[in-house]
């Protein structure tokens, strides 16, 4: 069905998947090249398996506000700089749908010895329509975590590890899944999995299509209420910008003089939930699930929200989140296995500026890391943590959630 050659059942999750993925293909101190809107459970694969991430700077779309893929010449730079890494760990697709150029840079990863490895939590339904962008398999990735129950008719907590191509061995990736998941593996989650990858076998092209469909329409409604914007695959084709998942809806409310947090609560108070919010946006993540009457509660709520706010918009929100844009990648002075495991101490944030993580903060959802332990810390990622948390952004990871303070690696 996925066009794998081997496929693991995992009842942890996709971070179970990722955690394993990771565990099979390198060793402790191998370099491994990340782009930085890689979600938390990477970090936690890095300190549970001791690798040294390059990190690599996401393409950052400046009329959305968002990272979206990592481009092929910021992977090529990253090869030619570092040719003892031994794989890429990227993201395909990003939580907003995007899709880099992935088969070039398989190709490019490939031809220089190293391994392409995928967290596609966000694309576990790509094999079964052509509308959508290909899947990771598709595109020559050699190994590649997938949430069926995100994406797919699964129960939560169930995923799919799929591999492909030989180049890491099936009992390394045995052996690391007998380390890391349950020896008693829930049999009823093993039967979701397996009825979800059937039911998209038999139905998932048509069931897929209609999908993409009702969302091509959706999008164009709500393009045509004043104050809001939904992009859609018009906006691809720019480097790390390759093709759209078309069933995930992003929305830009900064015309309407909101925040994107803002507008989920006011959704929220309307019976919507928004799959998550950032500065600018809300994003929707429409299933084959979903029918009109589920499209149609939505566009009325976004409506009645646009009639509500738009008469009184000011600048006010859209310049606060105007203000949201990411920081630039820190420097490393540790491993996050390093950073992990030593001595630490609380330190205000207005003496952090130099010191080193110990801690990983995320605003979630994404679940982005903005701090990894190990990262220096500096005063522009200060500053966007302060003012994500001003918006009301929800803090993640952090052992003090006003940000007051930061776990910082202890002097001396």
């Amino acid at each position: 069905a996925y066009g794998a050659d081997e496929a693991y059942f995992m009842v942890n999750g996709t971070t179970g998947a990722v955690h394993t993925m990771l565990m099979a293909a390198a060793a402790p101190g191998d370099t491994i090249l990340v782009p930085r809107n890689a979600h938390r459970s990477i970090v936690g694969a890095m300190i549970l398996t001791g690798v040294r991430p390059v990190w690599l700077a996401p393409e950052i779309d400046t009329r959305l506000g968002i990272a979206m893929g990592v481009s092929y010449a910021t992977v090529e730079r990253a090869v030619r700089e570092h040719p003892e890494a031994r794989a890429a760990l990227l993201i395909h697709p990003t939580y907003y749908g995007v899709a880099s150029e992935l088969s070039a840079i398989a190709a490019h990863l490939h031809a220089h010895g190293m391994l392409l490895l995928t967290d596609s939590a966000h694309g576990a339904h790509f094999a079964f329509a052509e509308e959508l962008p290909p899947s990771a398999m598709a595109v020559g990735a050699d190994l590649s975590a997938e949430s069926t129950h995100k994406m797919l008719g699964s129960l939560t907590q169930t995923s799919m590890l799929l591999a492909r191509g030989g180049r890491v061995p099936p009992a390394r990736i045995r052996a690391a899944s007998g380390v890391l998941q349950t020896t008693s593996p829930n049999e009823i989650f093993l039967a979701a999995l397996d009825l979800a990858r059937e039911q998209m076998e038999q139905e998932g092209a048509e069931r897929l299509g209609a999908l993409i469909r009702r969302a091509d329409d959706l999008r164009q409604r709500i393009n045509d209420i004043p104050g809001l914007w939904a992009f859609g695959a018009e906006h691809m084709g720019a480097p790390g910008m390759a093709a759209l998942d078309r069933t995930k809806l992003t929305v830009q409310v900064m015309g309407l003089g909101m925040t994107g947090f803002a507008a989920e609560e006011e959704l929220r108070r309307q019976g919507i939930a928004c799959e998550l919010a950032d500065a600018r946006n809300v994003l929707f993540l429409l299933s084959y699930a979903d029918g009109a009457q589920e499209t149609e509660r939505l566009y009325a709520a976004l409506r009645t929200m646009a009639e509500i706010y738009a008469p009184l918009c000011t600048s006010r929100g859209a310049g606060e989140a105007a203000l949201c844009t990411l920081p630039p990648l820190p420097e490393t002075a540790l491993t996050p296995r390093e950073a992990y495991f030593a001595h630490t101490e609380h330190v205000s944030v207005t003496h952090a500026v130099g010191r080193t993580a110990a801690e990983t903060i995320v605003f979630y959802p994404p679940g982005i890391p903005v701090l990894a332990p190990g990262d220096v810390i500096d005063a522009a990622t200060l500053r966007y943590l302060q003012t994500m948390r001003a918006i009301g952004a929800r803090v993640v990871g952090a052992a003090d959630a006003s940000l007051d303070t930061v776990t910082v690696i202890a002097k001396g």
